[in-house]
C-alpha cells in the first residue's frame, strides 16, 4: 500500500497485476489500482479533476488527465472517504504512476492533492540486484 497525506486528505493506493488480462507473448501487461480517498480535515472537498504520470519501464511517459475519476465527482465531507478501482496497461513488464487530485474546497478553493507514487511490477520483471 502506498500512501501520502496533503491538506489533511490521505490518499492510499494498492496496485495488483493482472495476469488474466494480460498477454506477455504481445507485450501487453495490465495492472489494476485500488485507491482510497480520506478527507481527514475539516472542510467539505470535492474532487474536480485528476493527472496521472505513467513510466514505464524504458522510461516513456505517458501524461493522463480528465475530470474526476470513473465517472465521478465525488464529494467528501469530514470524515467520509471515497473508493475507486481504475487500470492501466503498458508495453513493459513494469512501470511507475505518480499524479494528483484537483481538489475544489466550499469556498471555491482549488488545490492539488498529492497521489503517491506506486510500482506496477508483474512477474515476468527480471528483478536485478546492483
Amino acid at each position: 500500500m502506498y500512501t501520502k497525506t496533503t491538506r489533511n486528505i490521505t490518499v492510499s493506493v494498492k496496485p495488483f497485476y493482472l495476469e488474466d488480462q494480460s498477454s506477455p507473448s504481445d507485450s501487453h501487461y495490465v495492472w489494476a489500482y485500488r485507491v482510497r480517498i480520506e478527507n481527514n480535515s475539516e472542510e467539505t472537498v470535492q474532487l474536480k479533476r485528476r493527472r496521472w504520470q505513467i513510466t514505464d519501464a524504458l522510461g516513456r511517459i505517458q501524461e493522463v488527465q480528465g475530470t474526476g475519476v470513473v465517472g465521478e465527482q465525488p464529494l467528501l465531507h469530514p470524515g467520509e472517504s471515497f473508493e475507486y478501482t481504475s487500470g492501466t496497461p503498458l508495453h513493459t513488464t513494469s512501470g511507475i504512476m505518480v499524479g494528483a487530485y484537483q481538489m475544489e474546497s466550499e469556498g471555491g478553493e482549488k488545490f492539488d492533492v498529492a497521489i503517491p507514487a506506486f510500482s506496477l511490477d508483474s512477474p515476468h520483471e527480471i528483478m536485478r540486484i546492483n
